[in-house]
């Protein structure tokens, strides 16, 4: 599963969004868009991560094949669905019926698309059938989805995953587990349960290694 912010936009479009809102922009919409431009490497990131991992899945046995699958939508999800298709391989999405977002992006397989209208249903397939977690920066519905994560497999309901979090100035910025350990919420075998990389071939050496792949 690749999890991330449905906001954050390809390269080439946040690029155009920055060079229109310099042509006739406030300064907060310069400010918003020169935002855009710097989150949408994490679009870039997650993109080369699901595409190293499908090419390499496609050489391995049926059995050991690892299948990207996302939430379906925009952004993040995006992302890795479109790295998927782009090595030739099958992927997945479990979109979400929303007011503002009414379809999967294109980049998922047809027959493998599908939408559901509430959020628990949605997240327990997720977890039916993940093998890994990867969560890239995001919002509230990443972090719901991520605790969730950690929650059942810390507490024993879920079989243990790789969870790798994307992007590690982020999340040390956003939240700094060590207070959980030192106020006593969690111990400090928890912070095992994940960990942080920046580099799409280390979050798939660790998958691969954890699988003994």
């Amino acid at each position: 599963m690749v999890y991330g912010s449905a906001r954050f936009r390809p390269p080439e479009e946040a690029r155009a969004a920055l060079v229109q809102a310099e042509a006739g922009g406030d300064a907060q919409q310069i400010a918003r868009a020169k935002l855009a431009v710097r989150n949408s490497r994490y679009y870039d990131l997650a993109r080369q991560f699901a595409r190293l991992v499908a090419e390499d899945s496609q050489k391995r046995p049926e059995s050991e094949r690892i299948t990207i699958c996302t939430g379906g939508g925009p952004g993040i999800m995006e992302a890795a669905n479109r790295g998927a298709h782009e090595a030739g391989a099958r992927n997945v999405g479990l979109n979400i019926a929303l007011p503002h977002e009414q379809s999967g992006n294109s980049y998922i397989t047809p027959e493998l698309s599908f939408k559901f209208h509430y959020f628990a249903l949605r997240k327990m397939h997720f977890m039916m059938r993940a093998k890994a977690l990867v969560a890239f920066p995001g919002g509230f519905g990443t972090l719901d989805e991520l605790f969730e994560v950690l929650t059942l497999v810390q507490t024993g309901k879920a079989k243990p995953v790789p969870i790798v979090l994307f992007g590690t100035e982020f999340w040390k910025r956003l939240i700094d587990f060590q207070v959980l350990v030192e106020e006593g919420t969690i111990s400090a075998a928890d912070l095992k349960l994940f960990s942080l990389t920046d580099d799409p071939q280390e979050a798939w050496d660790r998958i691969q290694a954890f699988y003994k792949l």
